[in-house]
């Protein structure tokens, strides 16, 4: 014990030296920002209640041994506990700040020579044989010293005139030295807060058990407590058990019951070691005055809150009254009970679960709204999208009619430049025999007949078909190779064939030829079905050519004017009149024709008027005008669909 003596009195110079910011007298609760607990121990308790101590004197017939008559002969006193709050003491003798004793006789320094130990007195027994105890054993012996030291605790701070807590920190589990969140009580009572005393409980629960109980119970008095230092890394004065250290904004203090005298001198303000009285400067009087006003205001705000807040209170505690009356009167009403709290409990539970359906569906309608909210949005931008483009397709449809209306113009112009080229005229007195630039071709029948002339008149029949093709923007099925009296025909649709293309002029096999006539005449079968036109005979090969050529050139109104640019041989070409059947042009166009006209009426005379309707109705592609006799297309019985 004098070693702990000495060394208590060989503190660092540093902590002695070091003032705490606070005079005594000014430490307040509300200075008061964290607690902390250190070296935790807790008392084992038995569970039966002792009301004597056992002894070998209350068991019968128990032997006296040596160990027995020499414990009886070695009487303790004990001695009442010091404690910092013992003020009748403190009353009896109050020392000076000068003349301080030390605080306990375990630190004492004794200079007299060691007293011999008295006869009779038992030695303490040796605990060498834990060296020869096993790694194992040790290890275990150790973990069940620290498991009996450790605990979960937890600090209540309270004020010296309230039962009620002001502060309760949280619960630090298995630990020895817990240290605790740092809170701030300004904002509690100010009775409170300017108090300079407080009491703090320390409830810990070891971990063999879930009950806490109160450990210590300190009753603080700010003004007696020690300054230890801003932290305890410099203070190396070993702490007693269950020591609390509360830590106040400008550092840390304790109550210390056994620390020597020279330890807390050091610890003492210069100002309460010096005799001598020190004149300070202190506030003005308006200070003085403006702050008591200041805390007159706030004390007259805290009254009405607390008015207000005890109004509240009133009134709530009439609701409840009233409904815990309502309560124990159905209580009382209903004889079962634990079928009550049952149902009730279905009745929760239903309840819990109908919410949470009922907030599933809430969620699901809100999400539904914005979805209708973000398509009405997306519909309204859609209408306005299709209002413009409903706008630019009515620019664009009378744009197109203009167009079709400039086109049926211009291929009413292209094909009466066709018909110029290429002239299909019929034959007098001799229904549906048609000559291409003056060249006879006979309807699908060859016998006897100039094959030059065939395969010439083929050949300005297929160069039309194609060019017409081409015009019209209509793909022939059967594709066309103009190349004269040379030209050829291809037929990729048809299965099982060994030859593909065929000749359109006559060959010493008669069957290709006829075959490629026959594509041909396809051919100008698919140009009237795209032209809405219907063939009567297939095989008239020219008179299907002459009455699509007819309906292409139909139409009111004048033909348009060339475009600029195009062919320069065209350039000082007349454009056809659509009265070309009764213009001087249309005659000079074919005056073989005309010659061949006027030598059949010289040679075989006037037909009779009978025989002439007879054959304009035999033939309807045929008619005279008054005015020269020529074909006049108009007066055809058919119409453009």
């Amino acid at each position: 014990m004098s070693e702990h003596g000495h060394a208590s009195t060989n503190l660092p110079t540093a902590s002695q030296h070091e003032r705490p910011f606070l005079y005594s007298w000014n430490r307040r609760l509300r200075h008061l920002h964290g607690v902390s607990l250190r070296n935790l121990h807790i008392t084992s308790s038995h569970s039966r209640t002792r009301g004597k101590t056992a002894t070998d004197d209350d068991a019968p017939l128990n032997l006296v041994s040596p160990a027995k008559r020499a414990l009886q002969n070695d009487v303790h006193h004990l001695q009442h506990a010091r404690s910092f709050s013992d003020l009748t003491a403190s009353l009896e003798k109050q020392p000076s700040p000068l003349s301080r004793t030390k605080a306990s006789t375990s630190y004492e320094k004794n200079d007299g020579s060691p007293k011999r130990r008295p006869e009779g007195r038992l030695r303490r027994r040796s605990t060498l044989h834990w060296t020869s105890a096993s790694p194992r054993d040790r290890q275990s012996k150790l973990e069940d010293m620290v498991l009996n030291r450790l605990a979960d605790t937890f600090i209540s701070v309270h004020a010296s005139a309230a039962e009620e807590p002001i502060y309760i920190t949280e619960v630090v589990e298995r630990s020895m030295n817990p240290t605790y969140a740092f809170f701030d009580l300004d904002g509690c009572d100010p009775v409170a807060s300017r108090s300079d005393a407080c009491v703090i409980r320390v409830w810990a629960t070891p971990s063999t058990t879930d009950e806490y109980s109160l450990l210590v119970e300190l009753d603080v008095n700010f003004r007696s407590l020690h300054y230890i230092g801003k932290n305890l890394e410099t203070f190396h004065h070993p702490l007693p058990q269950n020591c609390v250290l509360l830590h106040l904004s400008d550092g840390i203090y304790t109550s210390f019951t056994d620390l020597p005298a020279s330890s807390l001198s050091g610890f003492i303000p210069s100002n309460d070691v010096s005799d001598q009285s020190v004149t300070k400067t202190t506030s003005s009087f308006d200070a003085l005055m403006q702050l008591a006003n200041l805390d007159d205001c706030i004390r007259d705000a805290i009254n009405v809150r607390t008015q207000l807040e005890n109004d509240i209170n009133a009134i709530l505690d009439g609701n409840s009254r009233a409904s815990s009356l309502d309560d124990a009167a159905d209580l009382a009403d209903d004889d079962d009970g634990p079928q009550a709290r049952t149902a009730l409990a279905a009745e929760q539970k239903l309840l819990r679960q109908l919410s949470k359906r009922k907030n599933e569906l809430e969620d699901s309608l809100n999400h539904r709204r914005d979805a209708l909210r973000e398509g009405h949005q997306f519909e309204a931008q859609i209408q306005a999208v299709c209002h413009e483009r409903v706008k630019s397709c009515i620019e664009v449809e009378a744009q197109i009619k203009e167009m079709e209306k400039k086109s049926v113009g211009q291929m009413r112009r292209i094909c009466e430049g066709l018909l110029s080229i290429f002239p299909i005229e019929p034959i007098k007195n001799r229904p549906l025999q048609f000559t291409m630039r003056g060249i006879h071709l006979p309807n699908s029948v060859y016998n006897d007949t100039n094959r030059d002339e065939i395969a010439a008149a083929l050949g300005f029949t297929a160069q039309m078909v194609l060019q017409l093709s081409l015009y019209l923007s209509v793909p022939l099925p059967y594709p066309l190779e103009a190349y004269g009296s040379a030209s050829y025909i291809s037929d990729h649709i048809s299965v099982a064939l060994s030859q593909r293309r065929f000749p359109l002029h006559p060959t010493n096999v008669p069957y290709k030829f006829e075959y490629g006539v026959f594509l041909l005449n396809k051919d100008i079968e698919f140009l009237m079905s795209c032209s809405g036109l219907r063939v009567l005979d297939i095989r008239h090969t020219l008179p299907n050519l002459k009455y699509l050529m007819y309906v292409l050139t139909a139409g009111t109104g004048e033909l348009p004017a060339r475009k600029a640019g195009g062919i320069r041989a065209l350039g000082g070409r007349p454009t056809p009149d659509v009265s070309r059947r009764t213009s001087e042009d249309s005659v000079r166009s074919l005056p073989e024709l005309k010659k061949a006209s006027i030598d059949l009426r010289t040679h075989a005379g006037m037909l009779s008027k009978e025989k002439r309707e007879e054959t304009d109705l035999a033939d309807p592609f045929l008619t005279s005008t008054p005015a020269q006799g020529l074909p006049f297309r108009s007066r055809l019985p058919f119409h453009t669909g």
